[in-house]
Formats: structure tokens, sequence, C-alpha cells
């Protein structure tokens, strides 16, 4: 486990097994975190310090072949969105876009991201993984208001500021209650949490994640095998992501 940064504050309250690693604003909390991964090990968590994002990734150390570990990407997803529905407002929906985006209340608020290592073949042990998540937490001054409004933040949605930091600490204890569900009772209970916010596109339809994290999608028996949505190609097109911004899309 990487010791915390000299010079560098602990502000998170996290749980055991984690240690913080904090980077200024100019920093990118998923590309650091993946290059650091080998020599860091599970629980470092990469912050980055930002008013206008919230942006981490943590280090996972998973014990079976790059092909199904990747489905760590769902426990890290459902994890995110439950420390959102624990500090937001009443009555407020948290809901996915296959596989990545984050919703609030219909509005896109961020997503995540899964890295690992590519020279890794699908099906060895991976030495790592990285699941990053960026939220947009306050409207970015200098995006027109007709923009904006294709967009939601944390705080125009009712978040108080102190809650941004509390998502974090939020989010690493949903994670290790995830990965105890994973180990006490299969893959299928967070593939079921994830799929409860995934809307459906028709009545009466089947879904299913698959294996290696593909999702499948059969209507009523007779209608011919099911529709597969493949993880890997999806999370490399990051729909959700503006590269040039290194946030959300606004959209």
């Amino acid at each position: 486990m990487m010791s915390r940064l000299a010079g560098v504050e602990q502000t998170l309250d996290l749980p055991p097994g984690y240690t913080l690693v904090a980077l200024r604003e100019v920093g990118d909390a998923f590309a650091h975190g993946c290059n650091i991964a080998a020599e860091a090990g599970a629980g470092t968590l990469v912050w980055v310090r930002r008013y206008d994002l919230i942006e981490f990734a943590v280090v996972l150390e998973p014990d079976e072949p790059l092909v199904s570990a990747r489905r760590a990407f769902f426990a890290g997803m459902n994890a995110a969105a439950d420390a959102i529905a624990a500090h937001c407002p009443p009555e407020r929906e948290v809901a996915f876009d296959w596989p990545d985006a984050i919703r609030f209340d219909g509005g896109l608020l961020g997503g995540g991201r899964l890295g690992w290592p590519k020279d890794c073949p699908e099906g060895e042990v991976p030495p790592w993984l990285v699941f990053g998540i960026i939220l947009r937490a306050a409207d970015m001054a200098h995006i027109e208001e007709v923009q904006a409004a294709a967009g939601v933040s944390l705080l125009s949605e009712g978040f108080e500021m102190v809650d941004t930091d509390a998502i974090i600490e939020s989010f690493t204890r949903h994670l290790m209650t995830g990965f105890d569900q994973w180990n006490e009772r299969g893959f299928e209970a967070i593939a079921r949490d994830y799929l409860e916010r995934l809307p459906r596109r028709k009545a009466g339809e089947r879904r299913t994640i698959d294996l290696n994290g593909d999702l499948l999608v059969a209507l009523p028996a007779g209608s011919g095998p099911p529709d597969r949505a493949g993880l890997v190609d999806a999370l490399g097109q990051a729909a959700w992501y503006d590269p040039q911004a290194r946030g959300p899309k606004l959209g």
C-alpha cells in the first residue's frame, strides 16, 4: 500500500484499508491511478482537489481473470450511485446510461471509467484495475447558460458544498460493502443493483450481465437470441466524457 504523499494533508475520512493520494487541480485522477497502480496497491484512492468536479480513482487488485474481473466496474458504479443517493435531496433519481454514464433527475452528472494493464491477456489475472469517477459538482462559470442547462451539477440540484467530500467518503464504504456482497452472494447481487438503475427500453425485456461484463437483453420467449452490448468497446468510447474539457459532457 502506497504511503501518503509527503506534504499532503489527508482531509477525507476514509475507512481502514484506503490510502489517499491528493493531486492539485490540474491533476488527472484516473490517469495518475493507472500510472501508479502497480506500485501503489489496492485501496489507493487518488483524489483531485477541484471545486467544480468530484474526481477520484481507486486501485483494485482482482483475484480472477481479466475477462471477468472487469465486472468490478459495476460494483464501482453501484457504489457511486449509492453515495449520491445517500446525500441528495429526497425523491431524486440516480440512473445509468449503459454502461458508464450517471444521470441525476435525467441530466448527465458524470460517469465512471475502468483501466487495466493493456498487456494483460484476457485469461490471466491482472495485477491491478483502476476505477475512476468524475461528477460535476458546480456549474462552470465560462459555460453559457443554454449549454449548462443540458447537464446538471450537484450544487444546482440542491446538494450542500460539504457533501462533495462526503460523497467520496460514502463511495469508499459502499464499495467495500459491494465487494463483500459479491464474495458472499455472488456477482448476481451486483448485477441486480446495477440493472435496477438502468432504464428499460422495451416492456417485458429480460436483462443480465454476462461473465465478460456484456449486457444481454432478451425479449419474451420466441423472439430470438438476446441482444448483446459489449462492455469493453463502450468503456473505450466513454460517451459521457469530454476529453478536451476533461469532464462530463454538457448533455
